[in-house]
């Protein structure tokens, strides 16, 4: 959306899922001014000691370059401003809801998510979520500091899905979670993935295609091949094992769209297993008998969700600069699903033998 304000500036607002983006175009009859002073006289819902946490995590930049927040804004200049997620009006209460803790500091926390747990809270879901749980846990995040500025979704720069299990990473501190949203819209974050998918993919390979809502059901995602709709999504994958039907491939993504792998491996025309938004629950391949009905549907009651899990996160620590990167192991359910599919492709083999 591109606007004028009364200054005169060109300004240009993107509001993804977990930031906002500006993009100002400085009037040509702008006098020098801090760069800090002049992004809070533009942007009255937003404090100058959040503009300057941004400058400290390099989150201000004029004409491409990152600067301090004592920079002279001069007409002319291309000023961009990345932020987390605004404010919104929804009452946060806490809820004392188990949390697997990987790793913790002063600046962030990071955890492995548990399935059938949403992530924020939003329409039909007010209680019972990860925020929630997060409020209760730890006292001092940065929504919790300035519950009049932040958002209803304190320490968070990405998510995962309500069943997708596996590693994320909570700010617990207004520097922090600054530092952190940059680096996630710059995507210099590296994100692992594991998924069984149906079919039997021979190799690895990129899904390219905009990913944006779903025109006749607003809950799912749909991918654009033709970039009219949406927005650019890359998804880079190898495999990792083969079951005949069914195959394991770990997944890296290089941008961080909604329901991204789900819906790229439905239109490469394997919907992950078990995923019964994007026609997973169901045989996809395989000869239909009796017994091999029996056997998929088995391995779905054991599993109740799609086959995604979140393996690894790496990202610079935003107060020691250090590269941090965390992995974890394959959750019991889906293991418990590969080891049955494991047995089921060895028979088979040893029958065709």
């Amino acid at each position: 959306m591109i606007t004028k304000n009364e200054n005169q500036d060109q300004v240009e607002f993107q509001q993804d899922d977990l930031y906002e983006h500006y993009k100002i175009v400085v009037d040509k009859g702008q006098l020098p001014l801090r760069i800090d002073k002049f992004l809070t006289d533009r942007l009255p819902n937003t404090s100058r000691n959040k503009i300057q946490n941004a400058a400290i995590a390099g989150s201000i930049l004029t004409n491409e370059k990152s600067v301090k927040s004592n920079y002279k804004v001069k007409p002319g200049d291309i000023v961009q401003l990345v932020l987390p997620y605004p404010r919104r009006e929804i009452e946060l209460v806490p809820d004392d809801i188990p949390l697997e803790i990987v790793y913790e500091d002063d600046y962030l926390v990071i955890i492995n998510k548990q399935s059938n747990l949403v992530v924020h809270p939003g329409y039909g879901n007010y209680r019972g979520t990860l925020v929630n749980g997060l409020i209760h846990h730890f006292d001092n995040l940065p929504a919790l500091k300035k519950p009049h500025e932040d958002s209803p979704r304190p320490g968070l720069v990405h998510r995962l899905d309500k069943n997708t299990t596996g590693l994320m990473v909570i700010a617990k501190e207004d520097l922090a979670l600054t530092h952190l949203a940059k680096q996630f819209f710059d995507r210099t974050v590296e994100r692992t993935y594991v998924a069984l998918v149906w079919g039997d993919l021979e190799e690895g390979g990129t899904i390219t295609g905009h990913v944006g809502r779903n025109l006749k059901n607003r809950k799912l995602m749909h991918v654009f091949p033709n970039g009219d709709n949406g927005k650019h999504a890359v998804t880079h994958f190898k495999v990792l094992e083969r079951f005949g039907y069914v195959t394991l491939v770990e997944c890296k993504l290089e941008t961080g769209r909604t329901h991204q792998i789900r819906v790229h491996f439905k239109y490469l025309g394997h919907p992950l297993f078990g995923d019964n938004e994007y026609g997973g629950d169901i045989i996809v391949k395989g000869l239909p008998s009796n017994k091999y009905n029996q056997f998929v549907n088995n391995c779905f009651q054991l599993l109740g969700r799609q086959a995604l899990h979140a393996k690894s996160l790496g990202f610079i620590h935003p107060n020691s600069k250090e590269h941090k990167l965390f992995e974890n192991e394959i959750p019991q359910d889906i293991e418990a699903v590969l080891t049955r599919w494991r047995t089921y492709s060895t028979d088979q083999l040893n029958k065709n033998a």
